[in-house]
């Protein structure tokens, strides 16, 4: 009898639930690191190093029956390999297309549904079909019955509310940082040099473009750090996640956020596993309610719905863009200069993402999403630069967040208005504003908070395209109350300091 086709995988499918299950745990794994792949677009230097650290400690980790082949591309490495691969479902349309074909060459024997994700695509496609209301909140209810999440007998919700998001919305406490446990940090070993040597040397011979800074390893690469870096969040951190989870504080940038979606991006820990995990933690009375819905869910609702929404949506969502914004990126988003930058909370914010490929969600949406959304940059670019500069970006993830929750571009698909805020918000939720150059109280003047004053031109330039939005009419009544729109809009158009 002939041995089995060896398993294929992807630099985010690294876990044991993609090569250790009773049907997989005997096939040879092939491991293919494509130049090509890096080469390509300016991707943040830590998400080099945590995908080529990722993919080394596998093939340590599974000793002889990993193989890793270099080669320019994925094409060309199975072509070096010479056997037929079976493959789990990849992670971009991209990739679809390329071991779709590969299967018809006869390169790919067989494309395994993924593991990656609780809900498969053949049963989203049977709870999508037919619906006339397309919500999220629906979405995540469903996910908690089919699999058996933070229920009672009866099939109704812990606690008797599916969704305890109005008690996770506290402001920041009154203190630089947040009194929990530091999250866990992992220790740098001998792949992690050789790596680091690697992208020097290719940075240096020009076949890589990164961005941000080179820094110690912040996430978890391997699945026995991932498990640990699981514990430590749900054994000292999750109590803490929820009522604090849309805070901004300048000197504290993990807060109690779990720091998870490398290691599940990178497909190192099962999304059904973590959510049933942190479920123990309130049956166990460790944490409270309100937190563990929260967590759950990000890891079983929205995650899996930003995934489900990527392939349901198609290639073509890429171009949506309703609100007609065309205005390109600037240099500085893309060189990561947070210092040009004079308003706290987006220098912050992008001083984040250069020094650790990261900011959590109320930054990326409140900060960097609201000053996009507000000065009209092409929400496809900004989708690029997301997926590129964050070290948990990958394909899947980026463009319901940026193209859907972030800009409002699909018209109202995955959000039910923009989210614009001016400078109240984030003086609200953040110690940002205090000592800032700019006065979020302040529409105009050269202290004018670019917030601020940019909701309202926003508002202004967008009025038409919005009319029609319930959520809307209260500001929009408001709009053309303002005695000082005409100097706003003006000293908008004009402004070149944020």
């Amino acid at each position: 009898m002939s041995a089995p086709a060896p398993l294929w995988l992807f630099a985010d499918q690294l876990g044991p639930h993609f090569h250790g299950t009773a049907d997989l745990r005997d096939r040879e794994v092939l491991l293919i690191r494509s130049s090509a792949a890096f080469a390509r677009k300016p991707f943040h230097r830590q998400k080099m190093h945590l995908v080529e650290a990722g993919m080394r400690r596998l093939a340590e980790d599974l000793g002889e029956r990993a193989r890793i082949i270099d080669a320019r591309t994925y094409t060309e490495g199975l072509r070096r390999f010479g056997r037929p691969v079976v493959v789990h479902e990849p992670g971009s349309h991209a990739a679809d297309a390329l071991v779709r074909r590969l299967r018809d060459q006869g390169m790919v024997e067989e494309i395994l549904p993924t593991p990656g994700f609780a809900l498969s695509k053949a049963d989203f496609a049977e709870w999508v079909s037919g619906r006339r209301r397309f919500l999220m909140e629906d979405f995540y209810r469903d996910q908690r019955r089919r699999f058996g999440v933070l229920l009672e007998a009866d099939e109704q919700p812990v606690g008797g509310k599916w969704n305890y998001d109005h008690d996770n919305r506290h402001p920041p406490p009154g203190q630089a940082t947040l009194p929990v446990p530091a999250p866990y940090r992992p220790q740098e070993n001998e792949i992690d040099e050789r790596v680091r040597a690697d992208l020097d040397r290719a940075e240096r011979d020009g076949a890589i473009r990164p961005v941000g800074v080179d820094g110690p390893r912040r996430f978890a690469v391997g699945h026995d750090e991932a498990r640990r870096a699981l514990r430590r969040f749900l054994d000292h951190r999750l109590p803490t996640f929820g009522p604090h989870q849309d805070a901004m504080l300048g000197g504290d940038w993990a807060m109690s956020h779990a720091l998870l979606s490398v290691p599940l991006n990178l497909g190192l820990l099962d999304p059904l596993d973590v959510a049933r995990e942190a479920e123990q933690c309130y049956r166990s009375g460790d944490a409270p309610l309100a937190s563990v819905e929260g967590f759950i869910r990000q890891v079983l609702g929205w995650r899996e719905w930003v995934w489900h929404l990527y392939w349901h949506l198609g290639p073509d969502y890429l171009r949506r863009n309703k609100l007609q914004a065309r205005r390109t990126l600037p240099d500085w988003w893309w060189r990561l200069d947070a210092d040009a930058i004079e308003a706290s909370c987006l220098r912050t914010a992008l001083a984040g993402v250069r020094d650790r490929g990261y900011a959590h969600h109320i930054e990326r949406l409140m900060v960097l999403g609201n000053h996009a959304l507000q000065r009209g940059y092409d929400p496809a670019e900004l989708n690029r630069w997301f997926a590129t500069a964050f070290v948990d970006g990958f394909p899947w993830v980026m463009p319901a967040n940026v193209i859907g929750m972030s800009q409002y571009a699909d018209g109202g698909i995955v959000a039910t208005k923009p989210y614009a805020s001016g400078g109240a918000y984030i003086n609200r939720m953040s110690d940002h504003c205090r000592g800032c150059a700019f006065d979020p109280k302040q529409r105009v003047g050269e202290d004018a908070c670019p917030f601020t004053a940019g909701y309202w031109a926003f508002l202004d330039r967008n009025e038409e395209r919005l009319r029609g939005n319930p959520r809307l009419r209260q500001p929009l009544n408001g709009l053309r109350r303002l005695a000082d729109l005409p100097a706003v809009v003006e000293q908008e158009a004009a402004r070149d300091r944020f």
